[in-house]
């Protein structure tokens, strides 16, 4: 009688040991504690939570997901590169990168590429500014189509030197610029006879 007793005890602690450890591994995400969730329980309760959500508008998506701006190549004036970078610009994120004069000191400098981003804003233009040296900075606009204005605009300032957009440098002194075109042509040329040689053998 003792013997069954005992083995009783035992079996019912079986019993309740299986069912906890059952229990355990049935246990949904749903139910854990949220110090007890894993990544993967984040992500399906991140993902529960946005199911009902309704879709952002494009222009508060990121980016990369917001559809294209539409183009009328009509009215595009290829003659003008600048109208054709406003309009193919538009809605993207464009960098420029913005060089003051080299006689410029470092302080000088900072407190000029102020003043211009600040005429910028005055102006509806938003640029943000990162220095990336003493004398240059890059202003990233989230507005693309700006981009172009204020390159207008700085390349009057005669602080500066030059500003690079879209892999163009611009130049303020009207010498250096016809040079660098010129470079910037022979370059293309060259491009082009080595190509030509290269196809012909």
């Amino acid at each position: 009688m003792r013997e069954i007793i005992i083995f009783g005890i035992f079996l019912l602690f079986y019993v309740e040991i299986a069912n906890n450890a059952k229990s355990g591994k049935t246990k949904s995400w749903k139910d854990k504690d949220i110090r007890d969730m894993t990544d993967a329980d984040l992500e399906h309760l991140l993902d529960q939570w946005e199911e009902n959500d309704e879709p952002l508008e494009p222009d508060e998506l990121p980016e990369h997901l917001r559809p294209s701006p539409k183009i009328d190549i009509s009215k595009l004036d290829m003659s003008n590169p600048d109208n054709v970078l406003k309009m193919t610009k538009r809605g993207k994120g464009v960098m420029m990168f913005v060089d003051t004069n080299e006689d410029l000191s470092a302080d000088a400098a900072d407190v000029i590429m102020k003043i211009w981003q600040t005429s910028l804003q005055n102006n509806h233009i938003i640029a943000e500014r990162y220095p990336t040296d003493p004398k240059r900075s890059v202003f990233l606009f989230r507005e693309g189509s700006q981009a172009v204005d204020a390159k207008n605009f700085l390349l009057q300032q005669p602080e500066l030197s030059h500003v690079i957009l879209e892999g163009q440098t611009y130049y303020r002194d009207p010498r250096k610029q016809s040079a660098t075109m010129e470079k910037q042509k022979k370059n293309d040329e060259n491009m082009v006879n080595e190509k030509t040689k290269k196809v012909e053998l």
